[in-house]
């Protein structure tokens, strides 16, 4: 069974850091596996007293939508897809895991092949900064968050273009 170590989360956590310095954003990291269980989690100095529980919060929301559907590719269309529909079951279902789900950018599942074995969250900057630390990190890393085979429907996929744009946000591959 293919999973992700806390080996390995290491490097990402380092690129992590390094853009975030550069871009003035100290944040907290975190990755789950598959399941949802905590691997890794790290704070920078001087990021929010918050941020450690977000950044958990964010990568177990990831795993848990991602792998449910591949509607949910990341943080922003799980927030999206909820204020369109049902803006109070992300609520409840936050209360129901005792906070640990949160839709914001800054998230998103991790493949390997095909096979999904974790998720990411970075929480500190902007969701547009968690972003763009984020896919910093995981390029250096080579860290993947689709699967190698892309199985989406192409409804599902115009659904999540369309749900990007709506939320305002461009260059997003689904």
């Amino acid at each position: 069974m293919l999973r992700i170590t806390a080996a390995e989360c290491r490097p990402f956590f380092d690129a992590v850091t390094s853009k975030a310095l550069e871009i003035g954003a100290p944040v907290s990291m975190a990755v789950v596996g598959a399941e949802g269980h905590l691997i890794a989690l790290e704070r920078m100095d001087e990021a929010g007293f918050i941020t450690p529980e977000t950044a958990h919060a964010k990568a177990y929301t990831a795993v848990a939508f991602r792998s449910m559907s591949p509607r949910f590719p990341d943080g922003l269309v799980i927030q999206k897809w909820f204020m369109e529909r049902n803006p109070q079951m992300l609520v409840a279902t936050s209360i129901m895991k005792g906070g640990l789900v949160v839709a914001s950018g800054g998230c998103a599942p991790i493949f390997k092949g095909d096979a999904l074995v974790g998720a990411y969250g970075i929480s500190g900057g902007t969701s547009q900064q968690d972003e763009e630390m984020a896919k910093h990190a995981c390029a250096t890393v080579g860290w993947s968050i689709a699967p190698a085979t892309d199985t989406t429907s192409e409804g599902v996929k115009a659904h999540i273009k369309d749900l990007y744009a709506k939320a305002g946000i461009a260059g997003r591959e689904s």
